[in-house]
């Protein structure tokens, strides 16, 4: 089985598993189409999920549920990332074209003042993104934000290059028990990234941090949740620098979680967060 059909394989098996019943579109926008998967009641409140690099919308399986019982939920493949998004239009080149991705699928979707939440890469987007266009969202969730408010762990970087230059299931496993401390405790999930090593993904952009002044005139009500026991940064030093940077944002900490168990395994604590801050 080609890397590609293995994944197409895991990525429907990874939809089948989700606890409400989802319609799956495929959204215009000057990029290319962008698949998104939408659960939840019409009148719901819109809230929009972007996962972390390599993950794909499939890694909210544990949240939805929960997620659904006030809000509309619209879980994205990152343009440009692994996925069924398709990258066949304008150039990734900065955030600035991701930014107008963005605007192109709220457009697309009709979606104003939607809640935006992003993991890690995702975090980075949903971040900018609140910079760029205040005025169309509600409240943003940022979960352990990676380069928005402090520079991510020299360690972590240098354990993830092997398994970035020279893929394997082996390499990549042996990077997230490091990270986590644990194998993941879903077998599922496992199979899926396992099945994620060679597929293609078109670009991923540099994140770089957005400016002092950016982050201190920032309007959109902000929720930081950051990971205990991360390794992809400093938690304590990335708490203290939110609060230096936007002091108007609420900061919180997820007892025990990683940065790589954040939306899966510490699900019920993150989801409580979710609710009551979106509430």
């Amino acid at each position: 089985m080609s890397h590609d059909t293995e994944f197409d394989a895991a990525y429907d098996a990874a939809l089948r598993r989700w606890p409400v019943a989802v319609s799956s579109v495929d959204v215009p926008t000057r990029s290319g189409s962008t698949r998104v998967h939408i659960s939840g009641p019409e009148s719901g409140v819109p809230l929009v999920l972007l996962p972390g690099g390599g993950t794909t919308s499939m890694v909210w399986f544990a949240n939805v549920g929960e997620l659904v019982r006030a809000h509309r939920v619209y879980a994205v493949d990152v343009m440009g990332d692994i996925g069924r998004s398709v990258h066949d239009g304008a150039p990734l080149r900065g955030i600035a074209d991701l930014t107008a991705w963005m605007d192109d699928l709220l457009d697309s979707l009709e979606l104003d003042g939607a809640h935006l939440c992003g993991h890690s890469y995702g975090a980075w987007i949903a971040l900018n993104y609140a910079l760029h266009a205040p005025a169309r969202l509600g409240r943003i969730v940022l979960l352990d934000p990676t380069n928005c408010f402090a520079g991510m762990s020299v360690r972590y970087l240098l354990r993830a290059l092997p398994a970035l230059v020279k893929p394997s299931v082996a390499r990549h496993r042996g990077f997230l028990r490091w990270e986590t401390g644990r194998a993941p405790e879903d077998p599922g999930w496992q199979s899926f990234l396992d099945s994620t090593i060679g597929a293609r993904r078109s670009k991923i952009l540099v994140m770089r941090r957005p400016g002092a002044e950016a982050l201190r005139s920032c309007t959109v009500p902000t929720l930081v949740l950051l990971a205990e026991r991360s390794r992809a940064h400093n938690p304590r030093r990335t708490a203290a620098a939110v609060q230096r940077l936007m002091p108007q944002a609420d900061v919180a900490v997820l007892a025990n979680a990683s940065h790589h168990t954040i939306p899966t395994e510490d699900a019920a604590l993150l989801n409580r967060h979710l609710t009551e801050y979106l509430a």
